[in-house]
């Protein structure tokens, strides 16, 4: 297992010359089980920002496959922009005849256009080009920033739990067999929130919903640095085997190991410190103060659903989701 900070250090820098020199796709990266423990380091995190940015050449097919989601997403961006570029052009042409006309204006004499007349048509075309252009820097920084949702997004789905029966898995395991709902705060904040969750527990479960507490400066304590690259053998059972087509394992493997609600109801998070950091840049992304006591509720597909500050109203929660078996939750996957 990768825990020290130099082992973590030179896999990234292996990986990286991959990516570079040989091709090797950020997808298998992402998707790879023998990968997991890398996955759940810092140096994982900032090799995927790289990758995002399409720095050093390594980011191409990553930033591709993330422009495709922000597509589907964001269907009609490429639209906006070419009309931007479309209406800056024209409005560009017109001001190119507009503006002799204007010295000739200001000019006066015979057969001179009326000044105030011209200058307002050359105020209309300019102030449309300024209007356009801000539009089209403001359309690419909304979807640079959806890219970093999605790459976050990422970064949570490869994130690692250990299940009640001691199985461990990365977070898009769940997907379509579970709400996580994170609870992020201090130790009795979250073991009061916790309690109260048990009263609703019979609903929740119904509901998929599967408990993360997140402790503040948990993940800070030291741990004892391991030798070799991989996984622990308990880990390494519970993850997909390498060959398969990586989504078709992931269904396969949730088919097999649907956990009986005792099971689901809560998990222990794995690389704590790794899911305090995602908390923490969620939280700067969303305006929020880095360290409040916090709450995030998934969708069955492993996205955002919804966040909030403090813990949360079970009963609202209950009200609010669906039951696994409702249409309105075959939907969300």
């Amino acid at each position: 297992m990768l825990t020290g900070r130099g082992e973590g250090k030179k896999a990234a820098d292996c990986l990286r010359t991959a990516l570079r020199e040989y091709n090797l796709k950020f997808g298998t990266i992402l998707n790879d089980p023998d990968l997991a423990s890398f996955r759940a380091l810092p140096e994982f995190k900032e090799l995927q920002e790289e990758a995002r940015l399409g720095g050093e050449d390594i980011g191409y097919s990553f930033r591709r496959d993330l422009k495709l989601i922000s597509e589907v997403q964001a269907p009609f961006r490429g639209v906006r922009r070419f009309f931007y570029v479309a209406f800056s052009a024209a409005a560009g042409i017109s001001t190119f005849f507009t503006i002799p006309r204007l010295f000739r204006a200001i000019k006066g004499g015979d057969g001179a256009p009326d000044i105030w007349e011209t200058a307002g048509n050359a105020a209309i075309n300019i102030g449309g080009i300024i209007a356009l252009v801000l539009l089209f820097f403001w359309d690419n920084k909304k979807e640079e920033e959806q890219l970093a949702q999605i790459s976050r997004d990422e970064t949570l789905s490869r994130l690692p739990l250990r299940l009640s029966t001691n199985r461990v898995v990365e977070l898009v395991q769940l997907r379509d067999t579970a709400r996580p709902v994170i609870l992020a705060g201090t130790k009795e904040t979250v073991s009061l929130a916790i309690k109260k969750a048990e009263r609703f527990r019979t609903e929740l479960v119904k509901r998929g919903v599967l408990l993360v507490p997140v402790i503040w400066g948990e993940g800070r304590a030291p741990q004892m640095e391991k030798k070799g690259f991989g996984i622990p053998s308990k880990a390494a059972t519970s993850l997909p085997s390498i060959g398969e087509d990586f989504e078709k394992r992931t269904e396969s493997i949730a088919a097999k190991s649907r956990l009986k609600a005792e099971v689901r109801f809560k998990a222990e998070v794995v690389s704590p410190a790794e899911w305090e950091r995602w908390i923490r840049d969620q939280q700067k992304s969303e305006g929020v103060t880095p360290g409040e006591d916090v709450y995030i509720i998934l969708r069955l597909d492993g996205r955002v659903r919804r966040s909030g500050k403090g813990m949360p109203d079970w009963q609202q929660i209950v009200k609010e989701l669906p039951p696994m078996e409702a249409l309105l939750s075959k939907l969300e996957r």
